[in-house]
């Protein structure tokens, strides 16, 4: 049966690489993982048979919601998705004879797995140099690589694979895949160039630039979040987005004067159903509490579902204060947490024309912080100051 796929530019330029090594750095929203996934699925898996497919990323948390969503995307939209051929406990699809395999960096043994034949390194300025090690000398075919390049020169990308004799790097933007994006996509990418000129080079322009001012520097990962026995205190915070940006929910446990940072969602296109399947599967009940953003309906359609959740405490100056009180603590994010981490690498302060620091965030890559905010603002100013009024009533 004949599929008519509808391809972009970046689709071309990867299908035209005949190099063992393909580099797809450039700016958001170009098309490089759906270009990328789509030459793996209607030319790769034709041309074999019998040979395995890995797409990686650093974690297999993060992975589900980027490269391996878009994966059965492209499947369900061309009608190829077969259920008796995705083997959702292992992460993996057979397609055409091959076997698609999804796998984290965060599992040592998948790391050091069996040979492949093809292999997609999704963000891959995410992986360490290491990573790359164990993943390239395992890899019988061509490897594709995908990365907004917000890393710095002595960067492995860099050093070690740009710089290879067998690498062609394909550069792309936006306006590489400007067919297959709505015009209010168009419109919040365009206006990066009003929100910060470092923003605006990486995600719009898709070139090298140094984000400095940042927000937060107090954090580091951890490998887990400790027994909520040994916490002074545990929330969830909730940011609620859809479209554009992503609803994030995050387990927050303070003990000391550490706060731990757990991501239990990060994702965009969520209904009020979607998060309470979502929800229900990782074991949410009424006694975990969620500091929420605040949108009535959605607050009300989860709690009758069983959620409790309250609305954040937002008056003027809430951002600042919050800011303020997170800095006070170590920020231990928890492996796995990969929007965080992005987060914290990239939420600064704005600056006026002539370079200089304004009191005042630039309104991005603040989802999961925002999160975070609304629980330590709860529970470590609001919380407080009803204790102390409790004293003083008794």
């Amino acid at each position: 049966m004949r599929k008519d796929v509808r391809i972009s530019k970046v689709f071309r330029k990867n299908f035209d690489a005949n190099s063992k090594v393909v580099v797809n750095e450039g700016g958001t929203r170009s098309g490089k993982t759906y270009s990328i996934l789509q030459l793996l699925l209607f030319v790769k898996a034709y041309e074999t048979k019998g040979e395995v497919f890995t797409i990686v990323r650093k974690t297999l948390s993060t992975l589900r919601g980027t490269a391996m969503r878009d994966f059965f995307e492209i499947l369900k939209a061309n009608e190829f998705y077969e259920t008796k051929k995705h083997n959702k406990t292992e992460n993996t699809y057979e397609f055409r004879g091959n076997l698609f395999e999804f796998i984290g960096m965060d599992n040592p043994e998948k790391k050091r797995g069996a040979k492949r034949h093809c292999l997609f390194i999704n963000e891959a300025n995410e992986l360490c140099l290491e990573d790359w090690i164990q993943l390239s000398i395992r890899t019988g075919g061509q490897i594709f690589l995908d990365y907004n390049p917000s890393i710095g020169p002595d960067h492995w990308i860099n050093e070690v694979v740009k710089v290879r004799s067998d690498c062609e790097v394909i550069h792309s933007t936006y306006l590489d895949n400007m067919e297959f994006l709505p015009s209010e996509v168009v419109r919040e990418i365009e206006n990066l160039k009003n929100v910060d000129p470092a923003y605006w080079k990486i995600y719009g322009l898709g070139e090298p630039a140094e984000i400095t001012g940042l927000v937060f520097t107090n954090w580091g990962e951890v490998e887990k979040l400790p027994h909520y026995l040994e916490l002074d205190w545990q929330g969830f915070g909730m940011d609620f987005g859809f479209e554009h940006d992503p609803t994030a929910l995050v387990r927050v446990g303070k003990k000391g004067d550490d706060l731990y940072l757990e991501e239990k969602i990060y994702d965009r296109g969520l209904l009020g159903s979607d998060l309470i399947k979502i929800m229900n599967g990782f074991g949410l009940k009424w006694s975990d509490e969620i500091i929420s953003d605040r949108k009535p309906e959605l607050i009300y359609e989860l709690r009758r579902a069983g959620f409790n959740l309250r609305g954040a405490y937002k008056p003027p100056g809430s951002i600042l204060a919050g800011i303020d009180t997170m800095k006070r603590f170590r920020l231990n994010v928890v492996r796995g947490s990969g929007n965080l981490v992005r987060e914290l690498k990239n939420y600064k302060w704005r600056e006026d024309r002539f370079g200089k620091k304004l009191n005042e965030p630039v309104d991005a890559f603040n989802h999961g912080i925002d999160a975070i905010r609304y629980v330590v603002m709860d529970r470590e100013m609001i919380g407080k100051r009803k204790m102390r009024l409790s004293r003083l009533n008794f």
